[in-house]
């Protein structure tokens, strides 16, 4: 490491509370009790469909609050505790979850999400063209976020972008409008070219 790698570290802006002590003399955290708080049925349903396919209910962590975030639009408090109600595990410990994988949030994002990966294999193949034009194509769209990911890992489709959690590509700038079109109808986008449709191209 360089003296100015160092000093980078430095100076780099660290997370608001880092330095607290933990408070020893709080309430334990607690799991939410399923007959005070009301959970969607169909979040419950998918929550408990995530929870069944492994063999411990934590590895489904990130499907759960990903279905949560689809519904609320992001990673509430209220969405946390609906979650940790189904899931029987407390809400701080989701809490860690979303703040640690950044395709969760814990901040109001939309419904809707467009990532286009701007990593090394989707940049050498222009991506940020590609980004550039989907932000300028849905710069009216609501409840939506469009942001660049530094790696989604799909390579081979690249350049590529990840809506609502459906890998699409391999994209130019002029599926922009199509992509843009198929989110404000709530239709899929680019049939045929998402990972597993088999007849992407």
């Amino acid at each position: 490491m360089t003296q100015g790698d160092e000093g980078a570290i430095r100076a780099a802006e660290t997370p608001a509370g880092w330095d607290r002590a933990v408070d020893l003399d709080a309430d334990p955290a607690t799991i939410p009790d399923p007959a005070e708080l009301e959970v969607p049925a169909e979040l419950r349903a998918e929550i408990e469909r995530r929870m069944a396919l492994y063999p411990d209910r934590h590895s489904a962590a990130i499907p759960a609050l990903t279905a949560a975030q689809k519904l609320h639009g992001w990673c509430s408090p209220e969405a946390i505790a609906q979650v940790a109600c189904v899931m029987r595990v407390t809400p701080a410990y989701l809490s860690s979850v979303v703040t640690f994988y950044d395709m969760l949030s814990d901040q109001p994002v939309g419904r809707n999400s467009v990532y286009v990966c701007t990593s090394v294999a989707c940049h050498v193949k222009d991506a940020k063209r590609v980004y550039d034009a989907i932000e300028r194509a849905g710069a009216g769209l609501s409840d939506t976020v469009i942001r660049e990911f530094e790696c989604l890992g799909a390579c081979d489709m690249a350049p590529m972008a990840s809506v609502n959690g459906r890998f699409v590509g391999p994209l130019t700038e002029e599926d922009a409008p199509a992509i843009v079109d198929a989110i404000a109808k709530g239709e899929e986008v680019l049939p045929g070219r998402g990972l597993g449709d088999g007849g992407r191209g």
